[in-house]
């Protein structure tokens, strides 16, 4: 199948032979010369915004290849396809994604300023660390966002979808309490997510919201390399059960207390040091 750009390429050039046959015709006709002088200017009218409209729609379909590239490199940092510490070719990097090397390495610079890779100039890249220290400082991060996050929807009187969230972190429990493995920990953590987003939607700041999402993907990478372990669901729910209780309660202090015990619980559980 030819690309969206060969066809407007092609088009171009059939209406380019098709006005060129006109101009000769008309030259060789008997026609006065502002005529055909006003009919060349015309043409050329038409070919600059043909052209402009032309470079808009490439650049667009660029931008959009850039950004499925870059979606695509961070279900693999999530999914594991690329652990912490890990280095890739950028051609290999490519054939992973599934996109050609321009879009890539768009999407590999703004996985950079998310500092979820290193670029190696004419090398590739290096997958972000999984360290000790660095995870600390997501999860420090994350906690005081989810804090802020759950003061502002509390101040604002923001409606909330609290009977729901308390209903799937029960459900989760209930399972995680009952010893059924299987894909557990898989829909433990897309429970444990919907949590987190509600208190980073609380933000309303854009910016706010952009470093809210920067650093959940540093904390994707650091999850992938370490298995939410089905004892551990068990003790998460509890702890988001008592952050959604401090939110129903309209209860900022409560909640901020909630969150802290949270994130500490999340570190001894990742074996990281709170100092």
């Amino acid at each position: 199948m030819r690309s969206s750009l060969a066809v407007s390429f092609q088009m171009f050039s059939d209406i380019f032979c098709k006005m060129l046959g006109a101009m000769l015709w008309l030259a060789q006709s008997r026609i006065t010369e502002g005529i055909y002088l006003d009919f060349l200017k015309d043409f050329l009218i038409y070919l600059i915004f043909r052209g402009l409209r032309m470079k808009d729609a490439t650049g667009s379909g660029q931008a959009l290849q850039a950004d499925q590239a870059f979606e695509a490199l961070l279900a693999a940092l999530r999914q594991g396809a690329l652990r912490a510490n890990e280095f890739i070719s950028m051609p290999r990097l490519g054939e992973l994604v599934g996109f050609p090397i321009a879009a890539t390495r768009e999407a590999v610079k703004r996985a950079e300023t998310q500092s979820l890779v290193s670029i190696l100039p004419k090398r590739g890249i290096v997958v972000m660390d999984a360290s000790p220290e660095l995870t600390r400082a997501c999860l420090d991060m994350r906690a005081l966002l989810d804090k802020e996050g759950a003061c502002r929807l509390i101040q604002g009187g923001v409606p909330m979808p609290l009977n729901r969230l308390r209903g799937a972190h029960e459900t989760m429990l209930q399972l995680a309490q009952s010893g059924r493995n299987g894909d557990l920990p898989a829909q433990a953590l897309e429970t444990d997510l919907s949590l987190h987003d509600l208190l980073a939607s609380g933000l309303n700041n854009p910016f706010l919201r952009g470093v809210y999402e920067a650093n959940r993907n540093r904390l994707a990478v650091i999850q992938a390399t370490r298995a939410f372990l089905v004892d551990r669901i068990a003790s998460a729910m509890e702890e988001h059960l008592a952050i959604i209780s401090a939110l129903r309660a309209q209860d900022a202090e409560q909640a901020a207390k909630a969150i802290d015990h949270h994130c500490h619980q999340t570190m001894r559980w990742w074996g990281v040091d709170e100092s």
